[in-house]
């Protein structure tokens, strides 16, 4: 075994459990990094994404569940509910609102608030979208606690959020641990120290986590 093999079998690796979509199947209106990243996350199957206000993220993950799912829950802000279900007429996909598991879609995307994600079965669903994820950004929260209790078993996931501080640490082990790719302990147990003012990257762990977030976190500013 070379010094090179012995590093390799040392890495964290990110399986996909998505599926490969085809590119024809996707709205004729959205854009080329819409596109990409579309395929991208399909193909990951749980995946998060970063993208700035303006770059069409709803749209994006509009997409992606409709593609990939038989039936998927959309969680958002009550403040967003309208507009999520007006990305989704653009592109030709209905968005059933909801505020119970009785008022769900039969078959296709339902979205609801994030005060009554409680109120769903998560069984019904093959799919979840946390959009403006931020929301489980406390670890402390109950919101957090019981979101990633109630989707652990769920095949498909995607968080959705404009692209988060790369020192909000806690941010992204909340994200990693609501996917299913790594517990939060687990991953500031790996990659990062702690002091009085917070948690830091250990220096030798640079590159190391990043290679580990990169293939289930796709970041877009512009």
């Amino acid at each position: 075994m070379t010094y090179q093999d012995f590093l390799q079998s040392k890495s964290i690796l990110v399986p996909s459990s998505g599926i490969d979509i085809d590119p024809n199947d996707l709205h004729e209106s959205l854009m080329a990094h819409q596109r990409d990243l579309i395929t991208w996350a399909a193909r990951k199957g749980r995946a998060a994404f970063f993208t700035a206000v303006g770059t069409g993220k709803s749209r994006m993950f509009i997409e992606t569940a409709h593609l990939v799912c038989k039936r998927a829950l959309i969680v958002a802000p009550l403040g967003v509910v309208k507009q999520t279900i007006y990305e989704g007429a653009q592109i030709g996909v209905p968005i059933m609102p909801a505020r119970s598991q009785s008022d769900a879609a039969p078959i296709g995307l339902t979205v609801t608030n994030y005060e009554m994600a409680h109120q769903f079965d998560p069984d019904y669903f093959d799919g979840v979208v946390l959009d403006e994820a931020s929301r489980i950004k406390d670890f402390a929260s109950k919101t957090r606690s019981q979101l990633i209790e109630m989707f652990k078993h769920t095949r498909y996931r995607w968080v959705a959020t404009a692209t988060p501080s790369p020192n909000d640490v806690v941010e992204l082990a909340n994200y990693s641990e609501f996917l299913g790719i790594m517990p939060r302990t687990q991953m500031l147990a790996t990659w990062f120290y702690h002091d009085d003012e917070g948690y830091h990257l250990r220096g030798h762990a640079r590159e190391p986590f990043y290679r580990w977030l990169a293939p289930w976190a796709m970041t877009l500013k512009r």
